[in-house]
This record gives C-alpha cells, sequence and structure tokens, in this order.
C-alpha cells in the first residue's frame, strides 16, 4: 500500500504577504566620500542604483560623488555605468539614475574645498526635491575619517538650515585600538550627535545574518534547547578563499584578528548568544548586543596555548590556480609576522552559556568560502542501542550558512533502511532562495536603514569599545611577545588552515568532507 505525500510535504509555507518595504524613505542626497575609490565602484554605486531601481526611490534620491580626482559630471557617470555593469545589473534604468548623479572634486582636509560643495548640494536639493536630508559616507580610508568629519563641521555642513536630517555614515575599522577608537569617537562627535553616527558592520546586512534572531526567538522548537544543557559547542567559521589582493597596506598593520574578530565574529557571536530584547527596538537591540560583550570571559593572555592559533598562508593551490605566499604578495613585508588565518576560543561567563565554548575562526587563501554558525548539541545521554551501534551515537548538529550558501540545516539520526539495525546521519535542511524572493545586497540594506534612520544594524559606540577592551590584551600578548614567530603556523593556500588549531576549531577537521 502507497499513500500520497500531504500536500504540503517539501514546501514552503506562504503566508501570502509579500516581504517588502511598506513607501519609500524620506528624499535625501547621499554624499559619497572617496567616490573614485574600489568601495564605491563595487558596493556604494551598485547597491544605489538597485534602490533605485526596485525600492521606490526614483523621485526621493540623488548621488553626490566626491574625491580628490578631477572629473566632471560626465565622466563620473561613464565610469559608474561600468562599475553597475560589472556587477550585473541590469543598465535599462540608467539613464534616468544618470540624471540624479553627480561629482564634486576636493580635498578631505581642506574646509575650504567644502564650501563649493555645500553650495553645490543646496542646488542640487533645489533641483531634485532632497528637502535638506543628507547622507555623508565616508567610503575613504579610515584615517580621513575625522578630517572629513572636522572639515564638514567647519564648513557648517553638519547642521541643517531647515527640517532636514543629517547622517554620518562610516566604515570599518572603528579605530586600530580601545584608544584610537576613542580619539575617532571623539572627532566625529565633535560635529555628530551618536544619533547621526551609523557604523556599517556589512555582516549584519546579510539576510541569513538578521535571520538568526528571528530563527531563534520565534521558534519554539529551538529557543529552549540553546543553553548550556543542551549545547556541547558552538563554532563561527568565516573562510576566505582570497588573498591580501590590493589590501597590503591595511592588511600588513590590522592582521586578521583587527580585521575580522573585533567586530564581525564578535557580532555574529552576539547575535548567536545574546538574550532576546523586549522588542525589536534598535536600541533594545543593541543594548542586548552590550550585555553579551559584558559576559565575554578575559581571555587568558599570558597562556594562550589551547586558547589561540595563529597562522600565515603559504603558497599553494586555490580553486587549481596557483597562487603566492602572504609574504609574496606585493607590499607585504618579506618577513612579515602577520597573521592571515585566527582560531579562537571564546567563553561567555552567564548563566545560560556558562562553560560552552564558541570556536570562531576565520582566515584567508582557505579550501572553500565559507561562512556559517554551528551549533552543535550534547550527545544523548543513554545509548538504548548499544549492542547493535555501540556508546557512542553522531550528535546533532545545526547549521546556519550565512555565505555563499544561505541555508539552515539541521543533522538527524535515523535509521537505514534494511533488516539490521544501523544508523544514518541525514539533514533537514532550508534554502533561503527557494522561495523565489531575490536576495539583495548588504549594502542595499545598510544604505536603506540609514535612509531610514534605522540603528538596529549598525555599531553602538560602547559596543566598539568594550570589543577593543576585551581584544587588547591578546593584541598586545601576540604582538609584543619575544616569541612572535614562534606563534604563527603556516599553512598551504588552499587548505583549512594550520593542523594545530583543530584543538581550538574542533570542525576543521570536518571541512575537507564538504
Amino acid at each position: 500500500m502507497t499513500t500520497s505525500a500531504p500536500p504540503w510535504a517539501g514546501q514552503i509555507i506562504q503566508d501570502g504577504v509579500g516581504c517588502h518595504l511598506e513607501g519609500a524613505p524620506d528624499p535625501c542626497v547621499v554624499v559619497i566620500f572617496g567616490a573614485s575609490g574600489d568601495l564605491c565602484h563595487r558596493k556604494l554605486m551598485p547597491a544605489l542604483y538597485d534602490l533605485f531601481v526596485n525600492h521606490g526611490l526614483q523621485e526621493s534620491l540623488a548621488v553626490v560623488g566626491c574625491a580628490r580626482t578631477a572629473y566632471d559630471d560626465d565622466q563620473f557617470r561613464e565610469l559608474m555605468a561600468q562599475a553597475v555593469a560589472e556587477a550585473g545589473l541590469d543598465l535599462a534604468r540608467w539613464d534616468a539614475f544618470a540624471r540624479r548623479l553627480f561629482y564634486q572634486p576636493l580635498t578631505y582636509d581642506d574646509p575650504a574645498s567644502f564650501a563649493p560643495l555645500r553650495h553645490r548640494l543646496e542646488v542640487i536639493d533645489r533641483d531634485c526635491g532632497g528637502c535638506g536630508n543628507r547622507i555623508y559616507n565616508l567610503a575613504i580610508p579610515p584615517q580621513l575619517y575625522a578630517d572629513v568629519a572636522r572639515s564638514l563641521s567647519a564648513a557648517g555642513m553638519n547642521q541643517s538650515d531647515g527640517p532636514g536630517w543629517l547622517r554620518l555614515v562610516v566604515e570599518k575599522p572603528f579605530g586600530d585600538d580601545l584608544q584610537s577608537a576613542r580619539q575617532l569617537n571623539a572627532a566625529l562627535a565633535e560635529g555628530f550627535a551618536e544619533e547621526q553616527i551609523f557604523r556599517i558592520d556589512h555582516y549584519l546586512a546579510k539576510d541569513t545574518v538578521q535571520n538568526l534572531m528571528l530563527f531563534r526567538f520565534a521558534n519554539a522548537v529551538f529557543e529552549p534547547l540553546w543553553d548550556r544543557k543542551y549545547v556541547d559547542f558552538v563554532a563561527i567559521t568565516a573562510a576566505e578563499t582570497l588573498g591580501v589582493e590590493h589590501r597590503a597596506g591595511y592588511y600588513e598593520q590590522a592582521g586578521v584578528l583587527r580585521d575580522m574578530f573585533q567586530n564581525h565574529m564578535l557580532q555574529l557571536l552576539a547575535l548567536v548568544a545574546g538574550e532576546a530584547p523586549p522588542n525589536m527596538d534598535a536600541e533594545r537591540v543593541r543594548d542586548e548586543k552590550i550585555r553579551l560583550f559584558r559576559c565575554l570571559r578575559p581571555l587568558p593572555a599570558d597562556n594562550l596555548d589551547g586558547t589561540l592559533v595563529l597562522g600565515q598562508y603559504a603558497a599553494g593551490r586555490v580553486a587549481g590556480q596557483e597562487v603566492v605566499a602572504y609574504r609574496d604578495e606585493p607590499g607585504v613585508a618579506p618577513g612579515s609576522l602577520t597573521p592571515t588565518f585566527a582560531a579562537l576560543r571564546v567563553f561567555v561567563d552567564n548563566w545560560r552559556w556558562q562553560g560552552v565554548p564558541f570556536y570562531l575562526c576565520s582566515g584567508k587563501r582557505l579550501a572553500k568560502k565559507r561562512t556559517s554558525i554551528d551549533i552543535q548539541f550534547k550527545q544523548v545521554p543513554h545509548s538504548l542501542f548499544r549492542q547493535a551501534l555501540g556508546e557512542h551515537i553522531t550528535s546533532n548538529r545545526l547549521s546556519l550558512g550565512i555565505q555563499p550558501e544561505e541555508t539552515i540545516t539541521l543533522s538527524i539520526q535515523t535509521k537505514k533502511p534494511g533488516p539490521k539495525l544501523c544508523l544514518r546521519t541525514v539533514g533537514m535542511g532550508f534554502d533561503f532562495r527557494a522561495g523565489g524572493e531575490p536576495m539583495h545586497d548588504a549594502y542595499e540594506k545598510v544604505l536603506l536603514d540609514a535612509m531610514l534612520g534605522d540603528h538596529t544594524l549598525f555599531w553602538r559606540q560602547d559596543g566598539v569599545e568594550l570589543c577593543w577592551q576585551w581584544l587588547e590584551p591578546l593584541l598586545r600578548a601576540c604582538e609584543a611577545c619575544a616569541d612572535r614567530g614562534k606563534r604563527l603556523h603556516f599553512y598551504p593556500a588552499g587548505g583549512w588552515g594550520p593542523p594545530q588549531a583543530r584543538d581550538v576549531a574542533p570542525l576543521l577537521a570536518d571541512r575537507n568532507e564538504d
């Protein structure tokens, strides 16, 4: 006898309500400082064009690019058309967008050069209906943030002449230690209030990252199991196949701990381990992240064995291509001791997570691009099947794929078909792309939230300082110790990091099976 599957089996249950923005943001002018640079070319302009085409901003958005390069409007429009085409977007609406695209050359640290920009913005406001609302996006090297903020203030561009609002969007890194982070904030705060400052962490704007809180707190199946009684460990992995590329000047100063751990990795940790906010108000969500950061156990900087493993990629093969070692990359010192890989064991000292290790791992030139969060549950307390199966039964694991696989998978144990009692591990999975809704770039989300004035996905200054304060003893121990070179383990490009990392990142051993 055969039975047909129920009509809902294997399908996504639709609620009939589209997940789309209701109404357009206030009209505004987006001013991009660093408009001739790579970030504007690869991320910002494609994101703004897509928002213009698909999110009802046709009558409410103007964009002004600013940089030292002496372009005129037409030259800038031509360059940005190329950027949008390289991003794979349809240029059918480009002419309409280009009419709202302008360029103004200036010198970042010269307040006098901001006076023509102020006049230009007033004209554009009047012609395009910006209503005095401005977003200043600092897509420039971090050492120029303070110069631009002060120049904006000196030119009177940090205050609106009417009812319009002004917002300052700052890219990471927010300093390179606690002192520099405070100095940067002090410079920004000279002319802008905290509620006007939007500190971007684009990891937080990915749909799969935003889903973490919904997945935890909107499903009664999982939240009761989300604690020390049921979870063995949590592994957060951010693996890249790319090398240092064109960022050697920055990366030589930063290394993987500053580049990834102080921001992206700790934000993912806060989302997976933090408590539920009373509501989704931006400040309440950020309050819970602050509480989590305060619970991070201080790192044992005097004895890092079993806590931290650092590595640097050597020559190898990635995706079938020979690649050079980090020390042979252009702009990297021949004897550089900068780590490109780190595996770190972290504990959260609170009631929910006491004793549960969190393994944070990130590296460049690894075998596969993969950002994921794995929640490893504890083994069953008693094996009913030891005579047939032995004592060990593979534990359940919940895997949240962030990128490029945007998935949720729960591994469970079931019986293999046949007369003998044998177990097999199978996965119950969900693919974000299966619903048919378009997946938007993270920069579209952060730019849209800045237009809406929503701080939920942006860093708050107290969080920035707490994370630097927690990480600084580790940085000092790694960078100032006499045996710094001995702490650095080399690994071939195209692998999963140094073998020494297996004790600090237990799931790395599984990656070769992916």
